[in-house]
């Protein structure tokens, strides 16, 4: 095989060795000293308890798998890492190319539930003309991909990466979009392969107060409320963030040892984040956050995953002028709600939609939403 040469990726089979391994792991569990109640300082100890116990008896790790194996898969190495994708063409003839990038403590599977809407709206109710060729790649470091060889893989040569497997796949002109850490990556993109991209969408904007008051001149109410719930975040809940990006081999050992450290380590994220009604916790549901927790176990690819913001946060690059792709951005109720005029200042916003439901992981809990404004901010760029 050379460098350059895609090949169909084996089926995921994890050997039952490693299944049974998990579950005898999970049967001597030392837990923590009982904690107090409440999310407030963490994971607690008795809802990490139950659902350690779904994952010892109920859950089904070959449910998902099937399920996972039943998209076309692929690997190549490229810049010397592997790469794991998965490629899932449209049936129309027309269809334009997407790239989906994920985010952590989410894996390629965030984008499972929008790959046939997406792909094949005819089946679906939806205009054939919005058809998608998709490719969703997994992260160098993250899950299937695995560890990089090497260090460097900030998002600039992650984004340089995916230029490179959507050239040897043959578009020439495709869309991009992303969530998480992939709202990140996505920009980044569109510029290091601006003749290929039209525009990018995305899921979030990290666009922050720059210390010039001027900027405020445009903040009402629901500005400075979103303020304050990203200040809420960075003081609550950005410990992982910190860490991730300062020692991310401390932390490696951990997860690779514990597979309820890994379980409580991605809960954090997933369920235990901002403020959200009951039926977010159904769209995650338990099958959902074991499933994450299992791909990284699995993989034993915590550690590397956890490299991505050590390489962003050291990556010494200069910070780039505003971009100038058009970008569209989806703002869903129980995420970070990105504020406007700073996504402006920072971004050529040209399409924007706010909806009264969803979370950070909408590609889950609200894919419908994501699929129709995917559907839509792309129409003009195909």
């Amino acid at each position: 095989m050379s460098s350059e040469d895609i090949t169909p990726f084996r089926m995921i089979d994890i050997p039952p060795a490693e299944l049974d391994h998990l579950a005898d792991r999970l049967t001597r569990v030392r837990w923590t000293s009982e904690q107090l109640p409440g999310w407030d300082r963490g994971v607690p100890t008795q809802e990490l308890k139950r659902l350690a116990a779904y994952w010892t008896d109920g859950y089904d790790w070959r449910v998902h798998e099937e399920r996972i194996n039943s998209f076309p898969q692929f690997h190549t190495e490229i810049d010397g890492a592997h790469v794991h994708f998965l490629h899932v063409r449209s049936p129309e003839p027309d269809a334009f190319p997407l790239i989906l990038t994920h985010g952590w403590p989410g894996t390629f599977v965030e984008y499972l539930d929008v790959i046939g809407p997406l792909t094949d709206p005819r089946s679906h109710g939806g205009d054939p003309a919005d058809a998608f060729h998709l490719v969703i790649p997994a992260i160098p470091g993250f899950p299937f991909s695995g560890p990089a060889p090497d260090a460097g893989w900030n998002d600039t040569r992650i984004a340089k990466a995916w230029a490179e497997l959507m050239r040897r796949l043959g578009y020439e002109r495709y869309g991009a979009a992303g969530n998480d850490a992939g709202s990140m990556i996505t920009p980044v993109l569109a510029r290091v392969a601006a003749e290929k991209i039209p525009a990018v969408h995305v899921t979030q904007v990290f666009s922050f107060p720059s210390g010039d008051p001027a900027e405020f001149d445009r903040f009402g109410p629901e500005e400075y409320g979103r303020l304050a719930f990203l200040q809420r975040f960075m003081d609550e809940h950005s410990g992982f963030n910190k860490l991730q990006s300062t020692r991310p081999e401390t932390l490696a050992h951990a997860l690779a040892d514990s597979p309820v450290g890994q379980l409580a380590w991605v809960m954090d994220l997933i369920r235990g984040f901002g403020d959200h009604p009951a039926e977010m916790d159904k769209a995650l549901d338990d099958d959902f956050i074991l499933t994450v927790a299992s791909l990284y176990w699995f993989t034993n690819t915590a550690g590397s995953a956890a490299r991505l913001y050590y390489e962003n946060a050291h990556q010494g690059e200069e910070t780039p002028s505003r971009g100038t792709v058009p970008t569209g951005v989806a703002v869903f109720a129980h995420d970070f709600k990105a504020i406007r005029p700073l996504a402006e200042r920072d971004h050529n916003i040209v399409h924007w939609s706010e909806f009264d439901r969803g979370g950070h992981y909408s590609g889950v809990d609200a894919p419908d939403l994501l699929t129709g404004d995917l559907r839509t901010f792309f129409r003009g760029y195909r």
